[in-house]
Formats: structure tokens, sequence, C-alpha cells
């Protein structure tokens, strides 16, 4: 193994040196700085826009392993894809317990990441059909020495680690604060479906002057992601005005794909019977220069699609990682991008968006773009970014903030 990183080459040398308790020092000093390793590039050491990022796996003496895949969110995705794992194998320092692979990244990268630990075949490890993928994802784990709180997942798989490097964008309102006035969560259903719903502190539920936002794939945000923490925050800075925050829970992975592929029966639901029942329940608004619908993948083109369709009830979307594909994924042939053309024939409506899709996303990126060349040509106020990370609720969370501080704040 030839080991980029300069703390791999010390600990090479010193275990071949026989330098005593060299691989125990080098897992106290990771302990203690926490991991994964980030150092500067060493192609490039004066170079403040990248670093080396080596991440590590210590091997169980009573059940080593035959390989470790680093699973590195969107960055293995696309290997995968392309059928081909083995860039992700991560390598044993000779006469160590010590496994690791380095990554060469962009100083403002993001993303969320997970090891599976294999005990066999090398060719079972890096198979890449869906069945195989689902049983690496089932079976993967965090990172134990990593010190930024870990990313909960659903449907019983284990949380993930988070990579934040140094010029990522802030997330200043994901974690509870001590000195925040709660808001309260309600698990309600509505005609069927579950909805949780954030109260902000303080809500008085005759008011009928509440903001509301309906969160697309709401068992994400409110049950396992806790975004109400987020609300809270957001809230007691006075970043977004009191709102009423629908998490509407998917059905099911063949009911979310039919809902939320520009269903009109779905988007009707949610201005037809959704908003009017927050109103009489919650105090929510009926304006929709108050009302936001955001989403994610999928969810973020129904979100476009719930403000091209309903505008006199969605007067704002967000969308992050827009499918924008839809219903082809072939870059620009005659039948992708269906919602993009539609709005650039349609006459503008009073709609706001604010877009985000992440550099990582190689399926993604010229499409959002795309619907922001458009937009801005049909005269939409649009606010766009790109983040440097992928389809990951890791980066979501932040972008998801960031926009409802911006479609729901002071003006």
């Amino acid at each position: 193994m030839h080991p980029q990183s300069p703390a791999l080459r010390n600990l090479a040398a010193a275990v071949r040196n026989n330098t005593p308790g060299a691989t125990d020092i080098f897992w106290r000093h990771a302990a203690t700085s926490g991991t994964p390793l980030v150092e500067p590039d060493p192609t490039d050491p004066g170079n403040p826009a990248y670093r080396l990022v080596t991440f590590l796996w210590r091997d169980d003496p009573a059940a080593p392993a035959t390989d470790v895949l680093a699973l590195l969110h969107t960055v293995t995705d696309k290997d995968r894809h392309a059928r081909d794992l083995s860039p992700h194998l991560m390598e044993k320092v000779p006469g160590t317990d010590v496994w690791a692979i380095s990554h060469r990244l962009r100083a403002d990268h993001r993303a969320a990441y997970q090891f599976f630990v294999a005990r066999g075949p090398r060719e079972e490890t890096l198979r890449t059909d869906r069945e195989a993928w689902l049983r690496v994802l089932d079976a993967a784990v965090p990172d134990p020495l990593a010190t930024v709180p870990v990313l909960p997942s659903k449907d019983g798989r284990n949380p993930s680690s988070v990579l934040e490097l140094p010029d990522a964008p802030a997330q200043k309102w994901a974690l509870p604060r001590a000195e925040v006035a709660r808001g309260r969560r309600v698990e309600a259903e509505v005609d069927g479906r579950k909805v949780s719903v954030h109260l902000p502190a303080g809500h008085r539920a005759g008011d009928g002057s509440y903001a509301v936002a309906v969160l697309l794939d709401g068992e994400m945000w409110g049950p396992v992601l806790g975004f109400g923490d987020t609300l809270d925050n957001l809230h007691a800075e006075r970043r977004i005005e009191p709102t009423v925050t629908l998490q509407v829970h998917t059905m099911g992975r063949a009911r979310r794909m039919a809902d939320l592929s520009c269903s009109e029966e779905f988007v009707d639901w949610l201005a037809d019977v959704l908003l009017p029942w927050a109103a009489d329940a919650y105090g929510a608004t009926g304006d929709p220069a108050r009302t936001v619908v955001a989403g994610q993948s999928a969810g973020g083109l129904t979100a476009a699609f719930a403000a091209f369709r309903r505008p006199e009830r969605f007067g704002n979307a967000l969308s992050q990682s827009g499918s924008f594909w839809w219903p082809d994924d072939t870059e620009f042939d005659g039948g992708s991008e269906w919602l993009t053309r539609q709005y650039a024939v349609r006459e503008k409506q009073p709609v706001r968006f604010h877009l985000e899709v992440g550099l990582q996303e190689w399926m993604l990126l010229p499409q959002n773009r795309h619907l922001r060349n458009v937009l801005e040509a049909r005269g939409y106020e649009v606010t766009y970014r790109e983040f440097n990370g992928g389809h990951d609720y890791a980066c979501w969370r932040g972008g998801l903030a960031d926009g409802l501080a911006g479609l729901l704040g002071p003006r």
C-alpha cells in the first residue's frame, strides 16, 4: 500500500521500524482529533481550496474483515451506477489493524458517509445490482470516531456519519438550543394520510394568521430528522414568521412514485384538503404569498409542479435536487424535462422559487440549471444555489432552513 496521507505514511514507517505501540498511538490520536483525517492537499499544499480526506476503520480482531467499503454519499453512488465499486475499497496498512482510503475533496464538501464491513468473497462485496446494494445499505454503519453528530436514518437502518469540511456552508440552525422556546409536534391523520404538524412556540389555534409550509417526505423531516429543532431556532431568531409546518408522510415506495411525479390528484389534495384542514385546525393562512411547498428529489419536482398547477394556493416553491429530468432521464431529448417546458410556454404566475442542487449530482445538475434559466427568462423571482455535495439529507437540512428563511422571512 502507498498511502497518500502523511499521517498514514508516518504510521507505515513506524511499523516498518518496529516502533513500540505505533498503531495504538495512531488510534489514540485519531480518537482525540476525530475522523476522518483532514490534511492539506499533498499535490498542492499551498492551495486552501482542497483537502486530503482519509477515512479510517479499525479492524475487529475477533471478526476480521475481508474488505471494507467506504460509502461516501453520491460519490460512491456514482461509481455504483457505473457498476464499479472498486474505487471505494479501503486498503489495510500492513502490520496494523488500520483500514484506510483517501479522497481529494474541495474544502467546501459536505456528505453523509458509512462503512460496509465485508466478511466474504470480494466479488460479492463489489456486486452493484439493486438487491446486493440494498444489503450493503442495510448493514452499513457510522464512523465510531466521528465528532459531528450522526444523521438519523429510517427503515431500521443505521445512522450515517457526516463529513463537513472547513468551507462547507454553515448549518447554524440545525441543532437544538437550550435557551430557545420549544414548539410542539402533533401527529395527525388527514383523509387517511399521516401528517406531522409542527406548531411554533406560543401557537394559538384560533389566530388564523400563521404562515404555512408543506414539507413533502414528511416522515423524514418530522419523526426521523427532528426538523422541529431547526424551525424553533428560525422562529426564535425571527428568520421566518410564525409558521405552521405540515410534514406530509409518503405512503410506501410505489405510492410515493405516483404522488411525486407531477400528480394532479396529489397536488389538488394538498391544495383542497390539506391546506383547508390546517386552516381550520391550526389557523394556517390561505394567502399563497405566505404558503411554501418544499421537497427534495421527486419532491422537489412536485414542489415546482404544485406552484405551476395551483399558484393561487402555493405562492412559493422550494426545490432541492429536483428531479426535473422527469419523465425521461435522457438529457434534453423530446421526452425529458416536461415541467420546465410547461414553464417556458405558460403565462407567468405570481410565484417565487428557491432552487438548489448539488455539484456532485451528475444526473440532476444540468436540468436544474435549465429550469433556473427558463424561470429567470420568464421573469420569475428565483433564488438559486449550487452546493458542493450530493443527493443527501446532510446537505438538504441546511438548505431547507435557508430556503424557508428566504421565502418566509422579512422582506
